[in-house]
């Protein structure tokens, strides 16, 4: 698709035959855990999940042109692709779906990944805030470390988006605004909630550039991604990606999407399916073979296994948790509840 402004081309390098295969393989192992999850969910392992049917390609792709010892990822509750890409431990990751832990129990600071936003639009304003603080702390231009915030075409209407893009174009924050415009906003089509059908277009209200790729395209969407990056790292500002894609199935596994649309108009409207498209490539430019695919297909189900084994060993969270992180200064009645909880709880 072409660019609404002009981003320019600096980092969008051709990918080498391995690395379209690493694309394929974190695609595969994306989708077979993103089913899994929702077999997981009905089973009773875990409480709720928003699946990512459709996304893959968008999601692996823009993790995967992250520079993860400087840029910092803002995601929300359905960034699952991305936390695979960029090294997220999965089991940590899908506690929060288990609800063991608000957030997830891996370390934001030390992945560089927030902790999941469930806040509609939420996570924008925390990216701007974060990029604003590179800049604050005089990083020299090219050196910069890029926020990168993910948010839907229904989250895009939210306010809290109008104030972060203003704002980081106002301070050139180096933040990148990564939409995935899967279509829908729950049960409402794209056309019926964003004014002129593109969430890229508004940038030019901000002075940001902006490209609207194909996001069923994993290496299209790798190289946008990056240039946005290199745009943003080179003290130019923040930019927009909207990766135009379709969510194929429900909004998360309490929704019915029978109810706003019919099966056949989502198999009309879903587009060429991600991994297929990057199987053909592979297959056409003889980057890979039948044996190939079956081991990617293999390693997926393997490491599947080995999340849900670890997500059924995760037990309760201690409850003295509260007192330490929820309140920064506890006043001396809570300091001693929470030492007769703790009290009680050796005793158990």
């Amino acid at each position: 698709m072409a660019d609404v402004l002009a981003l320019d081309g600096t980092g969008r390098a051709e990918l080498a035959g391995e690395e379209l295969r690493e694309l394929y393989r974190l695609m595969v192992a994306v989708r077979y855990l993103d089913e899994s999850a929702i077999r997981w969910q009905r089973q009773g392992l875990i409480p709720g999940y928003a699946p990512q049917l459709g996304q893959e390609a968008a999601q692996v792709g823009s993790g995967y042109a992250l520079d993860m010892s400087r840029d910092f990822v803002f995601p929300t509750y359905r960034e699952m692709g991305v936390a695979r890409a960029v090294g997220v431990d999965m089991v940590e990751y899908m506690s929060t779906h288990k609800a063991t832990w608000h957030g997830g129990l891996y370390d934001p600071k030390a992945s560089r990944f927030a902790p999941i936003q469930a806040v509609v639009g939420g996570s924008v304003l925390h990216a701007v805030g974060w990029a604003h603080g590179q800049t604050l702390d005089g990083t020299p231009a090219g050196e910069l470390g890029v926020a990168i915030t993910y948010f839907g075409d229904g989250a895009s209407s939210q306010g809290d988006v109008h104030e972060a893009m203003n704002f980081a174009a106002v301070m050139k924050a180096p933040v990148v605004f990564f939409i995935q415009n899967n279509g829908w906003a729950i049960s409402v089509p794209t056309e019926r909630q964003v004014a002129g059908g593109s969430v890229a277009a508004r940038a030019a209200g901000y002075g940001m550039p902006s490209i609207q790729v194909d996001g069923n395209d994993v290496v299209a969407v790798a190289q946008a991604t990056a240039a946005a990056l290199a745009h943003a790292r080179a003290g130019k500002g923040p930019a927009v990606v909207e990766a135009m894609t379709y969510r194929r199935g429900p909004h998360s596994t309490s929704d019915d999407p029978g109810r706003y649309r019919t099966l056949e108009e989502e198999r009309a409207d879903g587009g060429e399916d991600p991994l297929a498209r990057m199987r053909a490539r592979l297959l056409a430019d003889g980057i890979a073979d039948e044996a190939f695919f079956e081991e990617a297909l293999a390693a997926a189900k393997a490491e599947e296994e080995q999340i849900r084994a670890g997500i059924n060993a995760l037990g309760p969270r201690p409850g003295t948790e509260m007192f330490d992180f929820v309140y920064q200064e506890p006043t001396q009645a809570l300091k001693a509840q929470a030492s007769a909880w703790r009290e009680e709880s050796e005793h158990v």
